[in-house]
């Protein structure tokens, strides 16, 4: 089990004690707790397992470290699973409104018998709400506001999220010996930066058993259905996981066919069509013409319990291709087209080959140039963020603390980000900077009236400027976009960070004309940022396909506040994957040489 895994069992322990009524200070010990186990360098189920006693780490009590060994050893949490029971599922989905946390939905509910979402609607519409203590008027908008956020949040899964549930998935299957070869498909495979659902694929000679086993998947919250080669359960709420059993020799259709979107499959289907073709989740097979008239063109369904065309003697004569994913695409005189890359936007042109040679990989990446220290909201030193960088291959970072706007991060005035400069001075000339160099940076607020929040005098010491937005979000489309283009022409600017300001699953992108924003990036040589944390992933991948068509440079950043977080890279490179970005056109894919030359052209 994950750091982050066990943070989020005891996170959620906080809010579910906090909805309850307990004592407050069990609740922050919790989500101390929490936050210390997230940002711990080392793996608490390593510690555990070498006998290390987690007491001994600041931050986590006896009770925590019990319950996290309990966790480890067990895959669950009683106390945990009988909070759960005690709190209505319909009560816990109101902590998915935007800036409703455990102790307001207490309230909610003491106060006005609220239980779900469809009566805090209804007790917002009837203006009850906003005569609560600790709520007010524009609380009671902001909730209302939020409300869709929430239901949307109810039905899809962050990448990060995915990713843990996907491990876990992943690890209950392969406990059974029957089962062969096991793949992740749909919208998670293509990398998408959330999920609606899960598509599981194995092969087996033994279907019963695996379903058997998939259904008694410890976080199963209802078997939805449970059939010979198909079942389905529902986990986290309210989260579809779908498993299939497929023949052997139809493996690769069947990938291509469940990992494919459904633009994507049209189009190759219609391209098999016209090679007198037919492509379904069993293969790839020669059309009868007087046969095909006879048994119908209608291709299978992802919910269809039609056999497979195999079972015929004469379909089976006319398959092609099936067993690997690959056949299936060069049957149709077609190259392996990359599953983030099925979503019917350019994997049909003809430079298609020589884009996918060149997409963006993570061993690309020679450094990260968006941080942060225990100068403002971040839990590490320079020197510790320095060396998790070099651990991780990197040449060079650049600090970039908040500027003191973001007063609730203790942002740095003019004074204290020349202290942090002065320092890191001193660190590279102690260090070989031909083989790492941290970059003088500073994450600058663009103020609600569009001044940065540094003097000019200061921000021109800079190696690096990332120019954001963290107030003033609601402000018109006009005065946002005016705000970003200011700061896109201001000398000292090297990026903007996270554009369009999106919270995934829990805020919406301010208003932004984008395409201003990026003609204004290309018109002045400045980057434009692919924010890697999982809560971003700010630009988008549509954004930065029209960044990358007006010739702007992309650059991805981590914004880490731990050095644990740096490793939040690779869901950066799956944004610019999706957006057929090549690593020539990332900054930080430049070596450290190169970089110190494109510091001065982007100034």
């Amino acid at each position: 089990m994950q750091n982050a895994e066990i943070a989020d069992c005891f996170d959620e322990m906080a809010d579910l004690l906090e909805i309850s009524g307990e004592s407050p200070f069990r609740i922050k010990a919790y989500r101390n707790g929490s936050q210390v186990i997230r940002d711990l360098p080392e793996s608490v189920s390593q510690l555990i397992g070498d006998g290390k006693d987690l007491t001994k780490i600041d931050g986590i009590g006896s009770t925590l470290a019990e319950k996290s060994k309990v966790l480890i050893e067990s895959g669950h949490l009683p106390a945990l699973e009988e909070l759960r029971k005690k709190i209505p599922t319909t009560l816990r989905t109101l902590l998915r409104v935007p800036g409703l946390g455990a102790k307001k939905v207490a309230v909610l509910h003491r106060e006005l018998g609220v239980k779900d979402l469809a009566e805090l609607k209804v007790a917002c519409e009837s203006n009850l709400v906003k005569d609560l203590k600790g709520f007010g008027a524009k609380t009671q908008q902001a909730i209302l506001d939020g409300m869709a956020i929430a239901v949307a949040a109810g039905q899809r899964l962050r990448r990060d999220q995915a990713d843990q549930l996907v491990d876990q998935l992943r690890k209950h299957l392969l406990e059974n010996t029957d089962v062969d070869r096991i793949e992740f498909a749909g919208s998670y495979r293509r990398g998408k930066e959330t999920i609606g659902d899960i598509d599981i694929l194995v092969t087996s000679q033994q279907p019963e058993s695996v379903m058997q086993h998939f259904c008694t998947f410890p976080a199963t919250q209802e078997v939805i259905a449970q059939g010979e080669t198909k079942s389905s359960i529902r986990v986290q709420e309210s989260f579809q996981v779908d498993l299939r059993v497929v023949e052997a020799d139809s493996w690769g259709a069947a990938l291509q066919y469940f990992t494919g979107s459904k633009e994507h499959n049209v189009t190759l289907r219609g391209l098999a069509k016209k090679q007198g073709l037919k492509v379904n989740e069993y293969g790839v097979f020669r059309v009868d013409e007087s046969d095909e008239k006879s048994r119908g063109e209608t291709a299978p369904s992802k919910s269809s319990k039609s056999k497979s065309p195999t079972s015929n003697s004469a379909t089976l004569a006319n398959s092609i291709s099936g067993a690997e994913e690959q056949s299936v695409y060069h049957a149709l005189g077609l190259p392996y087209i990359l599953p983030e890359f099925r979503e019917n936007r350019f994997e049909w042109e003809e430079d298609y080959e020589a884009r996918a040679s060149s997409i963006i990989q993570l061993p690309d990446i020679r450094g990260d140039l968006h941080m942060h220290t225990t100068a403002t909201d971040g839990v590490n030193s320079i020197e510790e963020m320095k060396a998790a960088a070099i651990a991780r291959g990197l040449s060079y970072i650049a600090i970039t603390d908040h500027s003191k706007r973001v007063s609730m991060a203790r942002g740095l005035d003019a004074e204290r980000v020349l202290s942090q400069w002065r320092e890191i001075d001193a660190i590279n000339k102690a260090s070989d900077t031909s083989a790492f160099l941290i970059l003088k940076g500073i994450e600058c607020d663009i103020l609600e009236n569009g001044e940065m929040d540094l003097p000019d005098e200061v921000l021109a010491q800079a190696d690096w400027v990332m120019a954001s937005i963290h107030y003033g979000q609601k402000q018109s489309r006009e005065q946002i976009t005016d705000r970003i283009l200011g700061a896109i022409a201001h000398p000292s600017v090297s990026a903007i960070s996270h554009p369009t300001g999106r919270l995934l699953g829990r805020r919406e992108a301010y208003q932004v004309d984008m395409d201003a924003v990026i003609q204004a990036a290309a018109q002045h040589k400045k980057l434009l940022e692919i924010n890697a944390s999982p809560m971003r992933l700010d630009l988008s991948d549509v954004h930065c396909m029209a960044a990358i068509a007006a010739g702007v440079q992309l650059v991805i950043s981590t914004d880490a506040h731990s050095t644990g977080e740096l490793d939040a890279m690779h869901y950066g490179i799956q944004v610019a994957r999706r957006a057929g970005v090549q690593a020539e056109q990332v900054f930080n894919a430049l070596t450290l040489e190169q970089v110190k030359l494109g510091l001065k052209r982007h100034r």
